[in-house]
């Protein structure tokens, strides 16, 4: 029981990765915060797409970011290289997990890399659901005044593409997002 203590005492940094995100108070987001609300949005839209494996959503929404645990958040919008990210990612999970080895720690690293290839419907969904809880959040929250809204109408767009009900969120949000750039420009 000590290696999984250890591994839970390792991962509550993740409370203080902060993300180039701000939430309505104008506090700025963890991992963690963005994890959890990723989580429990996956959780019900999940009810929308039974043929998903929801517990395989669930894991993957909660350790899909996992790597920023040593290295941070970087901005999709600052657009790094992604070979690059991703083996950082690997070797950062890899070292988060150090400590319950095992099939545990195989088991996380497998759905990191799913998550990363996004391929399987899982990983696609996740991803969709990653991009929608940025997207979301970025609408909701106390952003500084150059904030880039624009980045959020084409941000992950193709996640969202290949069926009617990721299209229709993607339009509510992108609605949504139009208003908050409103908002931004109007009282600044």
């Amino acid at each position: 029981m000590r290696r999984y203590l250890e591994f839970i005492k390792e991962v509550e940094g993740l409370k203080s990765t902060l993300r180039t995100a701000w939430t309505a108070t104008g506090r700025q987001e963890s991992t963690a915060e963005h994890s959890w609300r990723l989580a429990l949005g996956a959780a019900v839209l999940c009810c929308e797409f039974p043929e998903l494996d929801r517990e395989k959503v669930m894991l993957m929404c909660l350790v899909h970011d996992l790597g920023e645990l040593y290295t941070g958040d970087v901005s999709a919008a600052l657009r790094p290289d992604e070979g690059e990210k991703h083996r950082q990612e690997q070797l950062d999970v890899s070292r988060a997990t150090k400590a319950i080895s095992g099939p545990c720690a195989k088991e996380i690293m497998a759905l990191c890399e799913e998550y990363n290839q996004g391929q399987t419907p899982e990983a696609r969904f996740v991803k969709a659901m990653d991009k929608a809880e940025t997207i979301i959040q970025h609408s909701q929250g106390a952003n500084p005044p150059d904030f880039d809204y624009e980045f959020n109408l084409s941000y992950g767009m193709e996640y969202f593409q290949e069926n009617e009900k990721l299209k229709e969120l993607r339009t509510l949000m992108d609605e949504e997002t139009g208003e908050a750039q409103h908002r931004s420009l109007q009282y600044g």
